[in-house]
C-alpha cells in the first residue's frame, strides 16, 4: 500500500473510531481552545533574540483573559506556560473538550522584508509559499518521541502526501473560512496591517481538530519594524483584542443564524398530516460536507450513505445526503447522517428548485 492511501486509511479509520462513541453530554458555554504554537525545546521562529514560542504564549494567554470575561464563553489552553506539546496532543485536548473552535497563534518568518498577517484554514496548500509555511510549521513533528507512529507515512517534504490530511477536516471548512475572514479583518480594518489574506494548507496541528479551526500567523518576526510590534506588550494586546472581537462576532453570527441554517426547526409534538407527507412543490436534502474537493458521488466516500448529491457554490463543493419531499422524512435522514458520523449535518430545502430556508419550506407545507 502506497503511504498516502496507507496514511488516509489510519485517518479514515480513527475519524470513524471517535464519531462512533458516544455523543457528547450538551455544553452550556461555548467553548474556545486557544493554542499557543511551540513551546519548550521547540522554540519556533527566532530573530533578534526573540522567540516565536514566547510571542504566541502572550498572545494567546490575553485573548484567553478577555475571553473569559464572558461568562458564556469557556477557553481551554493547550498550553499556559513554557512547555512542549505535541501537535497530537493538541489535537486531543481539543477534541476532547468537545470544543467549539480551534484557534492556533503563531508568527511567520521570511529571509525577505516580507510582511503582514495571514490566516490558514486545512485544506490543499494552493501554491509553493503556502507549502512552505505549512512544511514549517510541521516540522516540530520531529521533536516528538513517537513521531513515527503519529504519523505514519507523512512527508512534510511532499505535497502529495498532505493531501489525506485535509479530508476530515472538509466538514468545517465554511465555518473555518468566516472566523479567519472575521479576523483578518479586523487586523487590516483596526490594526491597520498588511493583510496577506485568509489561505489554505496542510498544517498536521490543524488535521487534529475535529471543529472549526485556524491558524493565525500574526507578523512576521524577522521584520524589524512588525517584531517591534509583536514583542510589545501593546501590540500583543491589540492583536489579541483583534482575535476575541473575531470570535465573538463568529459566536454570534453562530447563534443568530441557528435556526436556518445549522439545524432543522423542531417538529410539532404530534406532526401534521402534512408535514409527513410534504409537499410536490418542496424538496429537502441532508447536508453532510463542504470541501474544495470535487468527490466522486459513491457511497464508500460518504460512510456508505446514498444518494449524495453535489452542488457547486464558488469554488466550493457542497455534498447533500438524500431527498424527500416529507419533513418528517427529512428529519429522519438526519439523524441517519448523524449516527454515520455527520455531527454537524443540517437540513436544507429546496422550492421548485430554488433554495430556501427549512423553516420557509416547513411554513410552505403547513399553508
Amino acid at each position: 500500500m502506497k503511504p498516502v492511501t496507507r496514511v488516509l486509511v489510519l485517518i479514515i479509520s480513527l475519524f470513524s473510531f471517535l464519531n462512533s462513541s458516544a455523543n457528547p453530554p450538551v455544553k452550556d458555554k461555548f467553548v474556545v481552545v486557544s493554542d499557543a504554537g511551540h513551546g519548550g525545546k521547540d522554540p519556533g521562529k527566532n530573530a533578534a533574540g526573540y522567540n516565536e514560542k514566547d510571542i504566541a504564549l502572550k498572545i494567546v494567554l490575553a485573548v484567553g483573559k478577555e475571553l473569559e470575561k464572558d461568562p458564556n464563553i469557556k477557553v481551554v489552553y493547550t498550553r499556559k506556560t513554557d512547555v512542549f506539546i505535541e501537535l497530537v496532543e493538541r489535537g486531543r485536548i481539543a477534541n476532547k473538550a468537545n470544543a467549539d473552535l480551534f484557534v492556533s497563534v503563531h508568527c511567520n518568518a521570511h529571509s525577505s522584508s516580507a510582511s503582514g498577517t495571514e490566516t490558514y484554514v486545512l485544506g490543499l496548500h494552493g501554491n509553493k509559499r503556502n507549502f512552505e509555511v505549512a512544511k514549517s510549521e510541521n516540522e516540530v513533528i520531529y521533536l516528538e518521541d513517537n513521531y513515527e507512529t503519529n504519523y505514519a507515512g507523512f512527508d512534510i517534504n511532499s505535497p502529495e502526501s498532505t493531501i489525506s490530511l485535509t479530508l476530515l477536516q472538509e466538514e468545517y471548512l465554511d465555518q473555518s473560512i468566516q472566523l479567519a475572514k472575521y479576523i483578518q479583518d479586523n487586523f487590516t480594518n483596526e490594526l491597520k496591517r498588511k493583510n496577506r489574506g485568509v489561505k489554505q494548507a496542510a498544517f498536521v496541528v490543524l488535521h487534529q481538530t475535529f471543529m472549526p479551526s485556524v491558524l493565525i500567523e500574526t507578523g512576521f518576526i524577522t521584520n524589524s519594524s512588525e517584531r517591534n510590534f509583536l514583542k510589545s506588550t501593546a501590540g500583543q494586546t491589540k492583536i489579541a483584542n483583534s482575535i476575541v472581537e473575531a470570535i465573538k462576532d463568529y459566536k454570534n453570527g453562530i447563534e443568530e443564524n441557528q435556526g436556518d441554517i445549522f439545524s432543522s426547526p423542531p417538529l410539532p409534538t404530534s406532526p401534521s398530516k402534512d408535514l409527513v407527507q410534504g409537499s410536490k412543490d418542496i424538496i429537502f436534502r441532508v447536508q453532510i460536507a463542504a470541501s474544495k474537493n470535487n468527490l466522486e458521488l459513491k457511497a464508500q466516500n460518504f460512510s456508505g450513505l446514498s444518494p449524495v448529491f453535489k452542488e457547486k457554490t464558488g469554488s466550493v463543493y457542497k455534498y447533500q445526503y438524500g431527498e424527500t419531499s416529507s419533513y418528517d422524512e427529512a428529519q429522519k435522514l438526519l439523524q441517519k447522517a448523524k449516527s454515520k458520523g455527520f455531527k454537524d449535518a443540517y437540513l436544507v430545502a429546496y422550492k421548485n428548485g430554488e433554495k430556501i430556508s427549512v423553516s420557509e419550506a416547513a411554513k410552505s407545507i403547513l399553508n
